[in-house]
């Protein structure tokens, strides 16, 4: 009864392989680094046409993709983790808001962010406006979630949820930590603690290093 992963160190994967770390669900990652061109790419098209990771399969070999879904889905199969406010908590409702927020409002920017010319053709001068715009944006966004959270040990309280764990894989991407402190000071306490638990230490060295 093992997962299969379609993923890349430092990538959307993290969350997703932290979430079944913390589990304890036998998985096995096929390594599909596919911002690196066609042929890495071309490894997820057979589960995945968009030929984006992350891609799951599960131990019956249904494939579900987006990193979202997966995660909520992890959490309705495996109860006994603990990874969510179940359906008819307080908390599910701003639980599942916040986990649609990151891949619609930030997660979303990373496609026109990481090749620019997508949008800003062969202009550099459009593809530099891009760059710095999106960067402006996300650090928006993450801004306006804390806004709208008052977080407890973590995100929705006392418990850990795969919330924490996606908001601290995403906070580490471009603009980086140092701006998500400035705009996000309420959830930087909790990435922090996402970062040093001890169930995770050995994953973090592995799947995504921690850089100065």
């Amino acid at each position: 009864m093992t997962y299969t992963l379609y993923g890349a160190a430092g990538s959307g994967s993290v969350p997703v392989e932290a979430a079944l770390t913390l589990i304890g669900a036998p998985y096995q990652v096929i390594e599909a680094v596919t911002w690196e061109g066609d042929a890495e790419r071309d490894k997820v098209a057979a589960v995945n046409p968009m030929r984006q990771i992350p891609a799951l399969i599960t131990p019956h070999g249904e494939t579900l993709t987006e990193s979202a879904a997966i995660l909520i889905w992890l959490t309705e199969q495996h109860p006994e983790a603990v990874l969510a406010p179940e359906p008819g908590d307080p908390r599910r409702a701003q639980f599942l808001r916040w986990m649609s927020f990151i891949p619609a409002s930030i997660y979303s920017m990373f496609w026109v962010r990481d090749v620019p010319s997508r949008l800003g053709g062969d202009d550099p001068a459009a593809q530099a406006a891009i760059t710095a715009r999106t960067a402006d944006r996300i650090a928006e966004c993450w801004g306006v979630m804390d806004s709208q959270i008052t977080p407890g040990r973590w995100l929705l309280g006392d418990e850990l949820t795969v919330l924490d764990l996606y908001v601290a894989v995403a906070s580490r991407w471009t603009p980086r930590r140092e701006r998500f402190a400035e705009v996000a000071p309420k959830m930087t306490p909790v990435v922090r603690r996402v970062d040093a638990l001890p169930e995770l230490r050995a994953f973090w060295a592995e799947r995504f290093p921690f850089e100065d």
